[in-house]
């Protein structure tokens, strides 16, 4: 098999184990936290309030903020356009969520599939949990969906091997359609 390279340095730390540091000297410190948040957990922080959410939801890769949730893209993804949808709260298991926590989650991930096929031209899409770190759960206190598009022909998804895995997209690039276009929903539900 003829195998390609494509040099992807902003995965290194994610595969080698060595996640960086969540909060950089740059990043500024949260005015307030949500009530409940693990100062350690990097959604916690991503779901805090700051003095300027315009720069820290960039900073965060907060792409959507609603009532109950939030959603962020994934900053080590398995596929372009993989995002993370979240409750502010810091629970860890699906059965507490509140009720309106379920339905604004699942709301959302419908909105998300219909605007990523829209813009990114995404075929499909994976949807799920990781409960527990037996399971995957890279955060496993602090419950999370995924939201991975998929295109006929990709072997991105979570490779064990394979020829090339390519993120034709930079994630700022990303931030910028799906925040301009989820603020724009905003107004058309």
């Amino acid at each position: 098999m003829d195998q390609q390279r494509l040099w992807a340095p902003w995965r290194y730390d994610y595969v080698a184990g060595k996640v960086p540091d969540e909060q950089p000297v740059d990043r500024p410190e949260p005015s307030q936290w949500h009530p409940g948040a693990d100062h350690a957990c990097f959604l916690c922080r991503a779901a805090a309030n700051y003095a300027d959410h315009k720069k820290s939801d960039r900073q965060n890769l907060i792409v959507w903020r609603g009532d109950h949730i939030f959603v962020i893209l994934n900053r080590f993804p398995y596929n372009n356009g993989h995002v993370l949808l979240a409750p502010y709260r810091h629970v860890a298991a699906l059965d507490e969520l509140t009720s309106h926590e379920h339905l604004e989650s699942l709301h959302k991930l419908g909105q998300l599939t219909n605007l990523l096929r829209e813009c990114i031209q995404a075929e499909g899409f994976n949807i799920g949990l990781n409960l527990g770190r037996v399971a995957g759960a890279g955060v496993p206190g602090h419950f999370h969906w995924h939201l991975v598009p998929r295109w006929q022909g990709d072997h991105n998804f979570m490779p064990v091997t394979g020829s090339t895995f390519i993120i034709p997209q930079a994630i700022d690039s990303l931030w910028e359609i799906l925040t301009e276009r989820l603020a724009r929903d905003v107004d058309n539900p």
